[in-house]
């Protein structure tokens, strides 16, 4: 069992059922998914830059990626619907906890000049959305074979139902918030 995994069984879920004075351990928030979302919206002109893309996600989360396509047609910036411009990854079990665990440990120490992560970035239903400006900062990236320097999207969705609550799980868990 995942070290992270094995601390919210272990301390997390007791601490927040008394903190909220849950009847069940059922009732106690945990990470549900993490969504790991690359925006490519130079993919219009070319197409290699998604296949870089693609490739790295690949490299920094273990999972194949999904492409994702525009809804919607848009001309001021020459989009068509159903052209692909990005790429996810939905995380769950497993291989959740150990992306997190990485994330945590390694990735964002390794960001420059950082104090931490916002805590503002909730989105009222317990849900936590991140936003990292270059992948250089997972170990995985040779720096020497990136065609383009981009940021991405990562999305903790719990199972809680306010900010606060989600908060303190994700605080639990050692996400470093600013103070």
């Amino acid at each position: 069992m995942n070290r992270l995994k094995e601390k919210y069984v272990k301390e997390i879920v007791p601490s927040l059922k008394e903190k909220y004075n849950y009847k069940s351990v059922m009732q106690v928030p945990k990470l549900e998914k993490v969504v790991v979302n690359i925006g490519v919206g130079d993919a219009t002109q070319n197409s290699k830059l998604l296949e870089a893309a693609v490739a790295e996600l690949e490299q920094i989360t273990g999972a194949k990626p999904v492409i994702t396509k525009a809804k919607k047609s848009i001309a001021g910036f020459k989009l068509r619907e159903g052209q692909a411009i990005g790429c996810k990854v939905t995380l769950r079990g497993e291989s959740m906890w150990t992306f997190v665990e990485k994330l945590i440990r390694i990735s964002l120490p390794r960001v420059r000049d950082f104090r931490g992560v916002s805590s503002k970035a909730f989105d009222g239903r317990g849900n936590y959305t991140l936003g990292i400006k270059e992948q250089i900062i997972f170990p995985e990236i040779e720096y020497d074979n990136i065609v383009k320097s981009r940021g991405m999207d990562i999305v903790f969705v719990t199972t809680a139902n306010t900010n606060e609550e989600a908060f303190d799980l994700l605080d639990g868990i050692g996400i470093p918030f600013r103070k």
